[in-house]
């Protein structure tokens, strides 16, 4: 099938929108129609090699769509099914049995291997393979290839369109606080970072009846959105002693903080915020792979402190994405105010654009 995608060629090249071809479904695998697609931080690391993939290839890991066809073995998706695409795993392996999907211990080569795991390709372009399966999905497409496992069915009520990021980046924020942290109500959590993780944190949060939710931003309009969602306080970085101002707030430190940015200034000062027995979820992606950040031992060890890292929020995206849906259709988590649209074509101006700050999630839509 001919299809439109956004090919990365080189570190060095933008997006190239191109007419390529895509294989029908095998197996397990599920074909879907994209609707729209989130431009997840991941894909732009991939594109400037800070996570290392093979070109030419098809990025893109927060599709929705509708399914177009199905290999022999699917039994739970049908054509017309309304779907989220999301990380790929194995489901066999004792974290996948364990409702663990985000630790699978294949969840590397599955989600970062460019072809099926036979080796074959999924995607080609004048007979010459293209790299794809990012994710187990390559959305940046007007078609993506996923499986029975991660392709998940939602309830109709919600704008399809806005849906893909739920596969991703706001399930893994989201799921920070209410799944990972399981902060509990009454309890307080600062969030480094007002991007889409970090107001997706923020949602969680107040959804899991947090009393004080402070988020740290440095862009003005991202603390004003903060605050609109349910923030109790939101502070500028930029030049302030942060652990300060939060103990402001709170003199004997938050229960939890969250660090979005990967940036190793703000894990530290995280770190700081903490009070006795705090834990700090570790989410964001470092630009630079050899980043670092300290820890003093005796300060640890004196306020029991936790580091736990996060990959997807610890969520079961069967169970957890349609969560995420009921709570929007009952106006508690409101993703629709992170999200602005773009056609597909425009995928480098959406790149620009979320960089910038103009947008908070930019999605691309057919």
């Amino acid at each position: 099938m001919h299809i439109t995608a956004a090919v990365t060629r080189s570190a060095e090249q933008r997006f190239c929108v191109e007419e390529i071809e895509i294989d029908a479904p095998r197996g397990d695998e599920v074909r879907v129609k994209i609707t729209g697609v989130g431009l997840c931080h991941s894909d732009l690391l991939a594109a400037e090699q800070v996570l290392p993939v093979a070109f030419p290839i098809v990025l893109g890991h927060e599709g929705a769509g509708i399914v177009e066809s199905v290999g022999p073995e699917v039994t739970n998706l049908k054509p017309g099914d309304r779907v989220v695409m999301t990380f790929n795993f194995c489901g066999k392996c004792v974290h996948c049995r364990n409702g663990e999907p985000a630790y699978c211990t294949h969840f590397l080569p599955l989600n970062y291997t460019p072809t099926r795991q036979d080796g074959t390709a999924t995607l080609c372009s004048c007979g010459v393979d293209i790299n794809g399966s990012f994710f187990g999905q390559s959305s940046f497409a007007s078609y993506a290839l996923g499986n029975a496992r991660n392709v998940v069915k939602v309830p109709e009520g919600a704008p399809l369109e806005f849906l893909g990021p739920l596969g991703c980046g706001i399930q893994t924020g989201a799921g920070a606080v209410m799944r990972s942290l399981a902060a509990e109500a009454g309890s307080s959590v600062v969030i480094f970072g007002g991007g889409s993780v970090g107001l997706s944190a923020v949602m969680g949060a107040v959804v899991q009846g947090c009393e004080t939710i402070i988020l740290i931003e440095p862009m003005a309009g991202r603390r004003e959105l903060g605050l609109s969602l349910g923030a109790t306080h939101a502070f500028d970085p930029r030049g302030a002693d942060v652990p300060a101002l939060v103990r402001e707030v709170l003199p004997a430190g938050v229960n939890y903080a969250v660090d979005t940015s990967g940036a190793v200034p703000a894990i530290q000062a995280a770190l700081l915020c903490l009070g006795a027995r705090g834990v700090l979820g570790l989410i964001g992606v470092p630009s630079d792979a050899n980043a670092a950040f300290s820890v003093s031992i005796l300060g640890a060890l004196s306020n029991a402190i936790t580091i736990k890292s996060v990959i997807e929020g610890d969520s079961n995206p069967e169970t957890y994405i349609p969560e995420l849906v009921a709570l929007y259709k009952a106006g508690r988590f409101p993703i629709d105010r992170l999200i602005k649209t773009y056609p597909f074509a425009e995928i480098n101006q959406a790149v620009e654009d979320q960089k910038n700050g103009l947008c908070v999630k930019a999605v691309l839509v057919f």
